[in-house]
């Protein structure tokens, strides 16, 4: 916040415009622009620009006494309906913390304030542009994000003593320590379903002993991944979305940015390093817990000895098959890492685009996911020995 020097109680502002109705004006500020006055500063700069139409506005901030990011919020209201009514505005007596303060609050703003004001097109092919165009915008966006991610993990290589490690194991510990019991439910029940159903066909031609192949190959190249990383966007990676989100509507990832902190290296790093250390461990502990309840369905159901059955389950895996498995992991770690903290710092409003930013952030993960494991798929047809 910009002070200078905070009074013991609140104090309120003086607004006071000079000049001749229609010409240039010049509106005059003191005391203290912040939270409590907002709603008549606002008030009365309407009443100002309504009432005496002015050709030109000045506003001296000479005398102001204190100013935090709501009186941020109101020059940048001021400027807004400035340029609605095409009248030249100029700040004087801006100091310069309380030019960082405005640049970083008008920054977060603005694209909400242009959206909010932006008209509607009408027609189809408008309407098509503006979806366009909006597209294209959050690629950009997109990429930016992910480009200032890559910057960070290689700054974090050669400077491991900048990484918060303490939020690393902390976030270890929430996504994989406390997903274990989940993770491994429904991997050892997905393992049962797949060998009752394949044993109910593959009894019919005396090929019991192939329910271990069908099993230990489907979840180790392909379920056990795929179902591990959905699982772990959908309780870690709303979790990660929510908190940076409250933090987007609390300004505390602003205030971050005041203190010199990257918002990015402090928030997004410890996470993305998290689940590349969790997820291949979730997921070699999901093909563990797959083949097992595999095994359960063939030693109970199959007559099949546990001997027989695991020398069938390691003639079918290869050393390949377990390496894709792992590689498939870490890239579904990045994709969830990565796109739910995006979803998060796009967070703007208040509880209820908290909530729809994690709902987001899930969906969105899930269909990376998805859509990397079908690329996965078809690529290591080809280049399996």
């Amino acid at each position: 916040m910009f002070k200078k020097g905070v009074p013991d109680k609140p104090q309120s502002f003086t607004l006071t415009a000079e000049g001749t109705p229609g010409e240039a004006c010049t509106l005059s500020l003191s005391g203290r622009l912040a939270l409590e006055n907002l709603e008549r500063l606002l008030a009365e700069a309407g009443a100002l620009f309504e009432g005496r139409r002015p050709s030109a506005v000045r506003v001296d901030l000479s005398r102001v006494d204190y100013m935090d990011s709501a009186g941020a919020l109101f020059i940048g209201r001021l400027r807004t309906l400035a340029a609605a009514r095409s009248i030249p505005l100029d700040l004087a007596g801006l100091g310069e913390d309380a030019r960082r303060i405005l640049s970083l609050v008008e920054s977060r703003s603005a694209p909400a304030v242009t959206k909010a004001a932006a008209v509607k097109p009408e027609g189809f092919f408008p309407k098509v542009a503006e979806t366009a165009e909006s597209l294209l915008e959050a690629f950009a966006d997109l990429m930016t994000f992910v480009g200032e991610v890559v910057l960070a993990l290689l700054h974090s290589l050669f400077h491991p003593r900048s990484v918060r490690w303490n939020a690393v194991l902390f976030y270890m510990r929430r996504a994989g320590v406390e997903g274990l019991p989940v993770v491994g439910l429904i991997s050892l029940l997905l393992g049962l379903i797949m060998a009752f159903m394949a044993s109910l066909q593959l009894r019919q031609f005396g090929a019991n002993i192939y329910v271990a192949s069908l099993v230990s190959i489907s979840i180790v190249r392909e379920l056990g991944p795929i179902m591990t990383a959905i699982l772990v966007a959908g309780r870690s990676g709303s979790a990660f979305a929510a908190e940076i989100g409250t933090m987007m509507v609390n300004e505390e990832v602003d205030a971050l940015t005041t203190m010199g902190f990257d918002p990015v290296k402090f928030l997004v790093i410890p996470k993305v390093i998290a689940a590349l250390v969790v997820v291949p461990v979730l997921t070699l502990y999901a093909d563990l817990l797959g083949v097992l309840g595999g095994l359960i369905v063939g030693v109970t159901g199959l007559d099949i000895t546990v001997h027989a059955y695991m020398t069938q389950t390691i003639k079918s895996i290869r050393i390949f098959d377990i390496n894709a498995s792992m590689f498939k992991a870490m890239c579904f770690s990045l994709l969830i890492s990565g796109i739910v903290c995006y979803r998060g710092f796009q967070v703007r409003g208040g509880a209820e685009a908290v909530g729809a930013a994690a709902t987001s952030a899930v969906v969105s993960a899930i269909f990376l996911i998805i859509v990397a494991d079908s690329a996965f798929a078809i690529m290591l047809h080809y280049i399996r020995p």
